[in-house]
């Protein structure tokens, strides 16, 4: 009785995070005049599939979304590589200035994107790649993001005992191959969640694209959504609904893909 109570409970409060979701995606299948009716109806009077044609022809969204894919994949990957080598050797080496280097790093987290914007907007113009996806790749990946990842690294293998390392090297197993065979292995779980996170941020990414990409056949997917409007600047809420849910799938898939790693990463510290 008490397992149902609390399920029922989890249902009542599920609620109203969930009905957005649904109506957004039950108005991407309704006609015009039936999104704003009232009372509103979460399933459409009439299903039509013309709201998703549409948005694929109105403007090159697959386009779009093949953009967003591939630089948040690529961004994914860097920040997972960065974070591993970068964390391990804040957690394990030691070289002169190691913690006023990591105080440096940290400090970027402070500062807002809005301060390093126009910096960063002149030297990609001055190197000439405005217009272009390389600083999409590169300003999460050495931004904040990748700070991020660095410092979870760091914290995660400092949990793991060094006996394991010094063991293995005395066995002949060199740094890389102590990296590459014990470390990764165990770094898996936080790896997955890096992943993940910096794989939303970069999906999620509005500002810098907006700042950095001029042609519609570069924009990435937050980008291409804002462009569904009427001659008048209008939003059409038919086409922007239907846009943004098929725009949620590969979220979806990225999170059912890395859901694993991100449930390891938070019931284990260190060491399983």
């Amino acid at each position: 009785m008490g397992a149902r109570v609390i399920y029922l409970l989890l249902v009542v409060l599920v609620a109203p995070l969930v009905f957005p979701f649904l109506w957004m995606v039950s108005s991407a299948f309704k006609q015009p005049s039936e999104i704003f009716a009232f009372p509103p109806s979460l399933l459409p009077g009439a299903p039509t599939w013309n709201n998703i044609v549409e948005v694929f022809t109105f403007q090159p969204f697959a386009r779009q979304i093949y953009n967003s894919l591939y630089i948040a994949l690529v961004v994914a990957l860097l920040t997972c590589a960065l974070s591993l080598l970068s964390g391990y050797a804040f957690a394990r080496l030691r070289f002169p200035g190691k913690n006023l280097v990591f105080l440096v790093l940290l400090s970027a987290l402070m500062l807002p994107t809005e301060v390093t914007l126009i910096p960063n907007f002149l030297m990609i113009r001055d190197m000439g790649l405005a217009d272009t996806h390389v600083p999409l790749l590169a300003i999460p990946t050495f931004g904040a993001i990748g700070v991020t990842g660095i410092f979870l690294m760091r914290q995660f293998l400092q949990g793991i005992p060094r006996e394991l390392e010094e063991a293995a090297m005395i066995d002949g197993i060199g740094r890389i191959g102590v990296l590459w065979h014990i470390v990764l292995p165990l770094a898996r779980p936080i790896l997955g969640t890096i992943g993940i996170v910096s794989f939303l941020a970069s999906w999620n990414s509005f500002l810098e694209p907006l700042v950095f990409l001029n042609r519609n056949e570069l924009f990435t997917v937050p980008l291409g959504l804002s462009t569904y409007t009427d001659t008048s600047g209008n939003p059409i809420w038919n086409l922007q609904l239907a846009a943004t849910a098929v725009s949620t799938v590969p979220v979806l898939i990225a999170y059912l893909l890395a859901r694993r790693h991100i449930t390891d990463s938070l019931a284990h510290a260190g060491m399983k």
